[in-house]
């Protein structure tokens, strides 16, 4: 009787942990609820580079005008903000393009619709801007925060962990990290998107190499044309596939059995061109060719990467102001006592990952809290961190290790709040700068 009562104890508590993805999504939604409501999401709350990516959807469905000239007459006017006024449009060939690529709308696309049917109900103004397009656009960011947090857990579980460390590790990756600033206050910016997309491609892998479930191929296929839609970039999630498959068995297994699903595997290649394309069609149609590069005077020099830069400068250094990343690297140690081709592997693709990211001609990437390019690949940290949860020895390092974690993440609530008020500057931190205001909140 015991036995079952403690067994029914644990069951009970493991239940309390699968639940933490929707746990912290409500958490969240308090904080958005307690900040955001009262700016009644007024004046295009959107900010930034978010602006230009949103700007697709007003575009297609409202004005019918892929020249963007409602810019001038809407955004310019009735809800100009100078602290959040962005120039996004371009020239390409005497016509105006955006400057930014469509995927992050095509994502925001279902909550833009229930904005627009529940404005018309409303009878506000259907203008793409007003009141409830920003508070669904901000609605459809934290259920891709929500869907990207079960889709993490789901990835952890292939590795055995226990749940609760899974919960864990979900908190610290959300609050202990920029993760929860770009859901909170710039909730239009890519990342969040792309989090929650790469996740959900990863778990398809994972989970085509252990089970070989051919609908998978297709899933990955599509799932891979939205993340080069929001970044083209992130292509380079496809040098983790190693890592993710587990080993070189699991990999020459996952080969034959692609060459069985030869149908799947097509389709999921055609799925992954329909979706990538949509915005060589977009260019077509603005400007009469495929092909248009719209970052002029912007790009990548691979032979002067900012390294060092990206991870500990005072000015972005995502170890600096993310310093919870830096915790999650002990994992490699235990990554690799389990398995050296999977510890390698990772390595070798964080490693590529950072090269290029900082290879930016703008390593820092403008105004931004942290390295925010990391925010799309912290479900590699979060494998890492949930393995140094799980396998550190029980007793006083894994509560000094735990501990650890909670100071971090309290001390990455403070930076946030720094952020959004301006203590820490967007842009120009340096040593000095960094000192002046370290922990400060007034």
């Amino acid at each position: 009787m015991q036995l079952q009562s403690r067994q029914a104890g644990i069951l009970k508590r493991a239940n309390y942990y699968k639940s933490a993805p929707y746990a912290i999504v409500l958490v969240t939604l308090l904080a958005v609820s307690n900040i955001n409501l009262k700016k009644d999401y007024a004046n295009g709350s959107m900010e930034a580079d978010g602006k230009g990516y949103y700007a697709y959807l007003p575009a297609i469905f409202i004005y019918h005008d892929l020249s963007f000239g409602f810019y001038n007459t809407i955004e310019r006017v009735t809800y100009y903000n100078p602290d959040l006024n962005y120039e996004y449009l371009r020239s390409f060939k005497n016509k105006t393009i955006n400057k930014y690529y469509s995927g992050t709308a095509f994502c925001m696309m279902p909550f833009f619709g229930m904005g627009h049917l529940n404005t018309l109900i409303s009878g506000t103004a259907a203008d793409g801007y007003s009141y409830y397009y920003m508070l669904w656009i901000h609605i459809g960011a934290l259920l891709y925060l929500l869907v990207g947090l079960i889709a993490m857990r789901k990835i952890l579980r292939t590795y055995r962990i226990a749940e609760k460390w899974i919960a864990f590790t979900l908190a610290c990756m959300t609050f202990g990290t920029s993760l929860f600033y770009y859901t909170l206050t710039e909730y239009s910016m890519s990342h969040l998107y792309s989090f929650a997309v790469i996740n959900f491609f990863l778990l398809c892998v994972r989970k085509y190499s252990l089970k070989h479930d051919k609908r998978l191929l297709l899933y990955a296929g599509f799932l891979l044309g939205i993340i080069v839609l929001i970044r083209p970039v992130n292509i380079v999630i496809i040098f983790s596939i190693p890592f993710i498959s587990g080993g070189f068995r699991q990999i020459k297994d996952c080969f034959t059995s692609m060459l069985k699903h030869k149908v799947l595997l097509f389709l999921g290649f055609i799925a992954f061109l329909a979706v990538g394309s949509i915005q060589l069609i977009i260019y077509k149609i603005q400007t009469g060719t495929f092909f248009v590069y719209s970052y002029p005077g912007e790009g990548f020099d691979f032979l002067k990467p900012h390294f060092l830069d990206m991870l500990i400068s005072y000015r972005k250094g995502l170890l600096v102001y993310t310093p919870m990343i830096l915790l999650s690297l002990l994992g490699f140690v235990y990554l690799w006592r389990q398995s050296r081709f999977a510890a390698t592997s990772l390595a070798i693709f964080l490693l590529l990952l950072t090269y290029i990211l900082s290879s930016w001609h703008m390593w820092f990437y403008g105004g931004s809290f942290s390295q925010r390019v990391f925010i799309d690949f912290y479900a590699f940290f979060a494998i890492l961190l949930a393995t140094a949860f799980y396998n550190l020895p029980k007793g006083w390092i894994r509560n000094a290790y735990f501990s650890v974690a909670i100071v971090l993440t309290l001390f990455c609530q403070v930076q946030t709040y720094q952020y959004r008020h301006m203590i820490i500057h967007w842009s120009d931190m340096n040593k000095e700068k960094y000192w002046e205001v370290f922990l400060k909140i007034r």
